[in-house]
């Protein structure tokens, strides 16, 4: 399956992948121990409980984004009657909508919160079992429907899955849960996407979504539900045609430095998932580029650049259906830890790139399943 949050490095002998949010305390505990955690869940409160008394239906819907540490992006949903309210990925490389449940006594679910089945009136059990293998990790549960909202759009009868065991490495992420927005073919399952049932109910006025991700740690991150918005970006949309439908996966045609291709090379597949952190690509190429930048192995086998010569690094670019996207220095390495913003793809998808955080933030993303396109433009 997928490669999720991954903030990795790489070895010319083999992959290794590093998960900063699953080490150490979580969000949680360490403002449990700054005596900040009762303000922080007060504020938080307050902002759901205005966030959802919203009960108008709207034909488009804006969906803010939280962005913790230029590592992950994440939102507030709310599921059942009344709404239990929940922190979710958008995902756009996975279709599977889960929660925790209180049934559920892995320590990621204590982590976070979970939904009560029994306190939503309108709540439907299927028992039917559902198991969701990610790239570090699985959960499992059983499947239900229940009343989604997200934003002011109320969902009805959406199937989710109410996890009752989940891997640790989920324990210390900020969020609870995962909202997939992938095509269908993705569910693992069987059921309907969040984005299908929202298409298909009429609750949206296109049959597409768009992204904004802000970098260095600022606000405004922001996924809208059925409409492009031009205050998001600049200049023109370059659409490029979906290759495969499962990931929204799209044809690249060369990465290339200073005019010569590293990678690529002949073309090659690339997925655009608001669900990993870096950009991913196959061995090789992702070697090449490190060659490039002069990157080396550090004492935490990470790989690292002299921090002074990043202002002097070049632009990479990912040539994709005629049109270069550049991805500058600055976005491909961390600005505090001077460590490269690169992954080797995992051995299930060995020959595939990820254009991941790393490169959204420099394009605002439209995902048009109406006409099977990502759109790119650059970010505002």
């Amino acid at each position: 399956m997928k490669l999720l949050l991954l903030l990795g490095l790489v070895a010319l002998s083999e992959c290794v992948v590093r998960i900063p949010l699953t080490k150490g305390k979580s969000l949680r505990d360490h403002l449990r121990e700054e005596g900040k955690l009762s303000d922080y869940l007060k504020t938080y409160e307050e902002e759901v409980a205005s966030k959802f008394s919203q009960t108008e239906d709207a034909v488009v819907t804006y969906e803010s984004m939280r962005n913790y540490l230029d590592v992950v992006y994440y939102g507030t949903i709310a599921i059942g009657t009344p709404p239990q309210v929940f922190r979710v990925m958008f995902d756009t490389g996975s279709s599977n909508l889960w929660v925790p449940s209180i049934h559920c006594n892995s320590p990621a679910c204590r982590n976070h919160w979970s939904f009560d089945p029994a306190s939503s009136s309108t709540f439907k059990s299927n028992n039917v079992t559902s198991v969701l293998p990610y790239g570090m990790g699985s959960v499992s549960g059983v499947l239900g429907n229940d009343t989604v909202q997200v934003g002011s759009l109320v969902v009805t009868n959406q199937a989710f899955t109410l996890t009752s065991a989940e891997d640790n490495v989920f324990a210390n992420f900020p969020f609870d849960g995962f909202l997939g927005l992938s095509y269908p073919d993705m569910v693992d399952d069987g059921t309907t996407t969040v984005f299908d049932t929202m298409w298909n109910q009429g609750l949206i006025p296109d049959d597409l979504f768009s992204i904004y991700l802000s970098s260095y740690g600022e606000s405004g991150s922001m996924v809208i539900f059925g409409a492009i918005d031009p205050s998001y970006y600049f200049g023109n949309i370059y659409w490029v045609p979906v290759s495969k439908e499962g990931y929204w996966q799209i044809t690249m045609e060369s990465v290339s430095v200073n005019g010569n291709i590293i990678a690529c090379d002949g073309g090659c597949q690339a997925m655009v998932d608001s669900g990993t952190t870096m950009i991913g690509g196959p061995r090789s190429g992702i070697i090449n580029i490190l060659n490039v930048i002069g990157a080396y192995l550090d004492s935490n086998r990470e790989f690292s650049v002299d921090c002074y010569t990043i202002s002097d690094l070049p632009d990479l670019y990912f040539t994709i259906n005629g049109k270069p996207f550049n991805v500058p220095a600055r976005a491909y390495i961390n600005q505090k830890t001077c460590t490269a913003n690169f992954i080797v793809t995992p051995s299930n998808m060995p020959e595939l790139w990820i254009l991941g955080d790393v490169f959204m933030r420099g394009y605002y993303t439209v995902f048009d399943r109406a006409n099977n396109n990502v759109g790119f433009a650059t970010s505002a």
